[in-house]
């Protein structure tokens, strides 16, 4: 049982020898032993049997700006990259296809740093880690471990939440809350912990799910505990050696929404959005100090019912204002943080509520897939300053399919990337089209179906010109799930 005190003592003995000040908090139950990096650092890849390669891409335009991709939402936490040099329209066949891999159960997208592909699933009874080669899908190295974990509402499962890459390490949070770190150059376990063993751990409707944070040597996880009177709503350990640097007391446990870090009036806050499996359902938006943990304000913002969670990750809109979406007839609603580092509600906006996506802001407008359901689904953009809707569009056409018929199609709850001035959708049974979104509406310039599959959900990776879509269901041809890399590199004349 976790033993509540309060202290405040330096920490030293990182790897990195820098010292943490550890804020008001409980003591560690279960600081983690740490390992040095095992065996030489993997320089070749090789094939698998889980690989199919098809061609080369087009070269890389010497003239491209290129961009690593740590975390699932991209370099900079919001679906955009500055990436160029990309394709103008999407022929309707689709991009040529570079590799495809067999992947297993999993929410997850691919994260790539400095040459280096990482991909989290399950496959059997394992967590599989997988580091590849990002232009051929070789195989650096796999890590595994046994995992026991069955969806109680029917869904796969697999991780929710994709790996991260910071300081030459791979970072993941299975579904059953094992925090894993291991050396990127080698795949081998630097350290690991058990969070729903040592912390009480509240019950998820579908497992642990928000993307772990790295800001300033801190991993910040939104955890929510059973053990306290108000809970652990949010821990940070020291990236290096897995040691408890503070904890965020708080009743509202962690939800689908990962945390950002916003610069708000004048420094950098941590900004998570919780509000998970609970009765009665309550969460909202916390505003803390990342250093210590220290809680700044709250704003509750979940729907009354049991069911229903936070998934959209914040969006932070400048002027020290914070964007949250959430499903369920709540909607939008955007906070400013004011200088008593409280939060003031600007606006709110009933219809604009999105399941899972992160909206795009675009040049003072926001643009999501919101709807709670795949019928209800449609495109909308909004005015950041007014909170008034622009538009709203349910983009629809017909897709012949096996039998003869054609099939009516949407792109129902799907995703938006951004990049080199355009801006991507994938919709969630496949659909891969370019769009123009402006205030005063969207212009659909090209689409394809990649393949038939339900619940792709994840959203696209681009690095370096390849885009990596992770397909999470059989399609209708009978392939198994897969991640699959595509050329959108601009033909060079």
């Amino acid at each position: 049982m976790i033993r509540t005190i309060i202290f405040c003592l330096l920490l030293c003995g990182s790897l990195t020898g820098s010292p943490f000040l550890l804020a008001v908090g409980i003591e560690d139950p279960a600081p983690p032993s740490v390992s040095a990096p095992q065996g030489d650092e993997a320089t070749e890849a090789v094939g698998h049997d889980r690989l199919t390669f098809f061609a080369e891409p087009k070269a890389l335009s010497p003239d491209a700006v290129t961009s690593n991709w740590p975390r699932f939402l991209g370099p900079t936490d919001d679906g955009k990259t500055p990436e160029t040099h990309l394709i103008d329209e999407i022929p309707e066949d689709g991009p040529a296809k570079v590799w495809e891999m067999e992947k297993g159960s999993g929410y997850t997208s691919p994260v790539i740093v400095d040459g280096k592909l990482v991909l989290f699933d399950r496959i059997g009874d394992e967590e599989i880690v997988d580091c590849l080669e990002p232009e051929t899908g070789k195989r650096f190295w796999q890590y595994g471990y046994p995992v026991v974990y069955s969806d109680r509402y029917g869904f796969n499962n697999g991780p929710r939440a994709s790996a991260v890459i910071d300081s030459g390490k791979v970072y993941t949070l299975g579904v059953t809350s094992k925090l894993s770190c291991l050396d990127l150059a080698t795949g081998s376990l630097l350290w690991q912990r058990e969070l729903m063993v040592e912390f009480d751990r509240a019950s998820f409707f579908f497992g642990h799910g928000a993307c772990p944070l790295i800001h300033d040597g801190k991993l910040i996880v939104p955890l929510g505990t059973n053990g306290m009177e108000k809970g652990l709503s949010v821990v940070a350990f020291d990236q290096h050696n897995g040691k408890l640097l503070w904890s965020a007391e708080h009743e509202w446990n962690a939800s689908y929404a990962s945390p950002i870090i916003a610069e708000l009036q004048g420094a950098p806050r941590l900004i998570v959005f919780q509000g998970g499996e609970s009765d009665p359902a309550f969460g909202g938006l916390l505003c803390l100090n990342p250093e210590n943990g220290e809680l700044h304000d709250t704003f509750a913002w979940r729907p009354d019912k049991y069911e229903s969670v936070n998934s959209s990750t914040p969006v932070a809109v400048g002027n020290n204002r914070i964007f949250i979406t959430t499903s369920y007839q709540l909607g939008a609603t955007l906070l400013r943080l004011n200088e008593d580092l409280k939060w003031e509600q600007l606006w709110k906006a009933p219809d604009f509520g999105i399941h899972w996506m992160t909206p795009l802001l675009l040049d003072g407008h926001l643009y999501g897939f919101r709807g709670r359901n795949e019928p209800d689904a449609w495109l909308a953009s909004y005015n950041v300053e007014t909170g008034e809707e622009n538009w709203r569009e349910d983009l629809e056409w017909t897709v012949p399919i096996k039998s003869g018929r054609d099939y009516r199609m949407k792109y129902l709850r799907g995703s938006l990337l951004h990049a080199d001035g355009k801006t991507f959708a994938l919709g969630e049974l496949g659909s891969l089209g370019l769009l123009k979104l402006r205030p005063e509406g969207v212009e659909e310039i090209g689409r394809s179906q990649l393949f038939f599959a339900r619940a792709t959900w994840s959203l696209p990776v681009l690095h370096r010109g390849l885009l990596y879509i992770s397909q999470h269901e059989p399609d209708m041809d009978n392939n198994p799930p897969r991640l699959i890399c595509y050329d959108l590199r601009q033909l060079e004349n």
